[in-house]
């Protein structure tokens, strides 16, 4: 198939979203189909530019910026992305190009219009994938109200995008009410379907990493790691109360390696409490990722509890592929916790209690150093994260599984 993949995060960003836009990329092209990504660039001289990354070819269409703004104008040039990149795609060399498929990733939520410009040109049909459910979790954490005005925007904004596709791909079944009857209301256009579409990770190569742990205050500890942003959605100040409660612990250390808008504040909470068995580092490549984890015991998820909606954040998926244990202080009722305890890969705190997190961190940290997982005949639970990895995270089932849809 000739498809049409669009998002506003590539390489050489080094988001999570970024990197599993990477690896889906490549596996449509393993696959045989002729894939064009096509991405909104600020500061670009020219409307549009043409290119090859490692055998995909990118489509990057001149649009204002959003990324590292204040939410004010971020907003208002994300309501302008779709339209730029509509018409310096009419510019471009494939701007007569038609399409077997439209594949889109929200985030952004703005990407409707382009979508369905380019649905209705070409005839086919278009296949939303949905990694985040944005404006609810940002009411879900008090960053907005959802009686205001800038709220009921977003969501009439959201509400279009679901319109306009004709399968939507959520990450877990407990998303399923939120999309077809969210707020009382169904999201889906006519005809439209959902399918859960499980969040995929390619197998990536150790060719080291840039953060080395023996050279740290943390050498010789069991590491648990938390790689990826740390901002208001992730609601990590319950980790530092661990870290904390585990400093008398010389054996175990936390660190913390990403960027996001909360970095700066922990920093400086984690150096006012004299907490040394704390270390930060700046975000690394995603190629240094698997470097990064063969250095460390068990990875961090967190996520506010005041989300109502279900997310499986694409560093578990890392954490899985690399053998890591997953500590997990998330919302109640998240789809997470039953995949975590069925599966025996980690520990979930789902009230918010530095009490219940230190006593999981412990049990886990036990586990992990005496591989008391491979007791009664079962595996080991590294081997048991790697796999569920290969079980459930598969891009090669991602890519057949939006292909199939694309063409019923």
């Amino acid at each position: 198939m000739k498809i049409a993949l669009i998002a506003d995060t590539f390489p050489p960003l080094r988001t999570s979203g970024a990197v599993q836009l990477r690896d889906l990329s490549h596996e449509f092209v393993r696959q045989g189909h002729a894939l064009t990504v096509m991405l909104p660039t600020a500061g670009l001289a020219a409307p549009w530019l043409l290119e090859e990354v490692d055998g995909v070819q990118v489509l990057r269409l001149r649009a204002p910026k959003t990324k590292d703004i204040n939410n004010v104008q971020r907003t208002v040039h994300e309501f302008v992305m779709p339209f730029a990149m509509l018409r310096h795609l009419r510019q471009s060399l494939l701007g007569q190009e038609r399409w077997d498929g439209v594949v889109w990733y929200s985030p952004s939520i703005f990407l409707g219009p382009l979508v369905s410009a380019l649905k209705k040109a070409s005839r086919c049909k278009g296949y939303l994938i949905v990694r985040d459910h944005f404006p609810e979790w940002a009411a879900d954490v008090e960053l907005m109200s959802r009686g205001g005005i800038p709220y009921r925007l977003l969501k009439a904004v959201a509400k279009y995008q679901y319109s306009v596709a004709d399968v939507i791909g959520i990450q877990t079944q407990g998303n399923q009410a939120y999309v077809a009857h969210g707020s009382h209301e169904s999201h889906g256009g006519p005809g439209s379907r959902i399918d859960v579409l499980q969040n995929w990770l390619a197998d990536t190569p150790n060719v080291g990493c840039s953060v080395c742990v023996k050279d740290s205050p943390l050498a010789g500890r069991i590491i648990l790691v938390y790689a990826g942003n740390m901002g208001v959605a992730q609601g990590m100040g319950v980790l530092l109360d661990l870290a904390e409660r585990l400093r008398c612990k010389a054996d175990i250390g936390f660190l913390f390696v990403g960027r996001g808008s909360d970095v700066q504040r922990l920093r400086q909470d984690a150096h006012r409490r004299g907490l040394g068995n704390v270390a930060f580092y700046d975000e690394i490549d995603p190629a240094e990722i698997p470097g990064l984890y063969a250095q460390c015991h068990i990875g961090i998820v967190a996520l506010d509890p005041r989300h109502t909606t279900h997310n499986i954040p694409g560093k578990f998926l890392s954490y899985m592929q690399a053998g890591l244990p997953v500590l997990a202080s998330i919302n109640p009722g998240n789809d997470l916790e039953g995949m975590i305890l069925r599966e025996g890969v980690g520990k979930v705190c789902t009230d918010q209690s530095v009490d219940t997190l230190q006593r999981m961190a412990l049990a886990l940290v036990h586990e992990v150093s005496s591989d008391a997982g491979q007791t009664n005949g079962k595996l080991a639970v590294a081997k048991r994260c790697k796999a569920l990895s290969d079980k459930l995270f598969s891009p090669t089932v991602a890519v057949r599984q939006i292909v199939d849809a694309l063409q019923k």
